[in-house]
């Protein structure tokens, strides 16, 4: 029998051991488990799809192995004990009936999606403050009204007063949105935290991407207060069109329901998103978005704290006018950029060390204790430089080794050849968007 026709067989059989579950014929549905597990198992062990396919048979073999052993206890045990409850079902008689209704949110299909959405939970916060993004003021303040402010004094929130539900950050690529989001992530302390992209949603198989979208922010409801990040929100919510896919289509579709739809409570949940071209978001999922926010280029003095960050503790000798002089030539350069020019810059002094026929003995800092001043380390210099002895780098001990500081031209070189990567064009339409649709931050 061919793979894809025995994975077909299986899926019958637990969907008939389901329906034989839920009508409470335990004997019957424990049959039909071993049988579909019997036939994940020789589908598993033929399957040449790749891992992604492997790990999906398994996780469903696990869940519906996990249901069959409850059954054989229960049967082993006698019918006289308590029903075979799920994990988070209730044994009382008051509520059998619940239970009974709410099988549907609780089989093994939901409790599969959700478990491969718990891994967008940020559980260990990125460490990233309000104080460490330069710049950008009024997006800090904003994203602290939506979160911060609602979970520290709910009493201010109440009555027609309420937290904003989506926020939107755009802006060129690189100005620090995703950074953003981080900060939200670490001061948020007592949110749960998704951080989602669209291969986190998109699946190849029918009708799965839109259970995935409806169980993300049931998942989010279970544990809010919850902020639901999408980096690149664009990739999901384009514009809809006839040339589209009907699964794109239904996407987006269940998207628009379940951020603002008919009986839905997101009560105590953000809808965060990003993007780098909010033109091409569709109209309805940019009105589900009620603040959208500019994450513009940094202006010249978070230029210069940028620059004073990416050189952290280096070894250098760049004064407060050089490094002033430094945030005048990068205008138009977005934080990334700024990030990349330093980082060139800082490798300067490896490049000296690294071409250099000659070295000369100096006194220089300690490398465990920059206040110490040593004795007979070895520097790269020109040969013609006094007590300078000829050598390559391969022939100076490790500990001895001083590096030459980053300096005023090591900097003009790597901005002479880093060039900022947002154009003109990109610019004009963000511009005419933040005109039309958006807000300053």
């Amino acid at each position: 029998m061919a793979v894809s026709a025995t994975l077909q067989k299986a899926i019958d059989l637990v969907t008939k051991a389901t329906e034989e579950d839920r009508n409470k014929n335990y004997e019957e549905a424990l049959k039909l488990y071993e049988s579909g597990i019997e036939y994940f198992l020789h589908a598993l062990k033929y399957e040449t799809q790749g891992e992604k396919a492997k790990d999906s048979i398994r996780s469903r073999c696990t869940q519906y192995l996990e249901r069959a052993e409850k059954l054989k206890e229960y049967l082993k045990n006698g019918k006289n004990k308590k029903k075979p409850v799920k994990a988070g079902e209730s044994n009382s008689k008051n509520d059998d009936k619940k239970n009974d209704s709410d099988d549907d949110g609780d089989d093994p299909e939901a409790k599969k999606l959700q478990n491969k959405l718990e891994g967008a939970i940020v559980v260990e916060k990125p460490c990233v403050k309000w104080s460490d993004i330069a710049g950008l003021e009024g997006a800090k303040e904003a994203l602290k009204e939506a979160v911060i402010l609602p979970i520290k004094f709910p009493h201010l929130f109440t009555g027609k007063r309420i937290p904003w539900k989506g926020i939107l950050l755009f802006g060129p690529p690189g100005t620090g949105k995703s950074y953003l989001a981080k900060a939200v992530a670490t001061e948020a302390n007592n949110s749960t935290f998704f951080s989602v992209s669209s291969s986190d949603l998109v699946s190849k198989w029918l009708g799965e991407s839109e259970k995935l979208v409806k169980n993300l922010f049931e998942l989010a409801r279970q544990h809010k207060p919850s902020i639901i990040f999408i980096d690149e929100v664009d990739s999901l919510c384009s514009s809809r069109s006839d040339n589209e896919s009907e699964s794109a289509r239904r996407i987006k579709t269940e998207f628009l329901v379940q951020m603002q739809g008919v009986g839905t409570d997101n009560e105590g949940i953000l809808v965060l998103g990003a993007t780098n071209i909010p033109w091409v978001l569709d109209a309805a999922i940019r009105r589900r978005f009620e603040k959208r926010i500019y994450i513009p280029l940094p202006e010249e003095h978070a230029r210069l704290i940028m620059l004073k960050q990416n050189l952290g503790n280096t070894y250098h000798v760049l004064t407060e006018v050089d490094l002033k002089t430094l945030a005048a030539k990068t205008e138009g350069y977005s934080g990334a950029d700024i990030s990349i020019v330093v980082r060139d810059a800082l490798m300067q002094p490896v490049r000296k060390v690294q071409t250099a026929t000659h070295f000369k003995r100096i006194s220089g800092p300690s490398r465990s204790d920059p206040n110490v001043i040593v004795n007979d380390l070895l520097t790269p210099c020109s040969p013609g430089s006094p007590g300078a002895a000829e050598m390559s780098f391969m022939d100076v001990p490790s500990d001895k080794l001083l590096e030459p500081p980053v300096s005023m031209s090591d900097m003009l070189r790597s901005l002479a050849t880093s060039k900022p990567t947002v154009n003109d064009d990109d610019m004009k339409r963000l511009d005419k968007f933040t005109m039309d649709f958006g807000q300053e931050g």
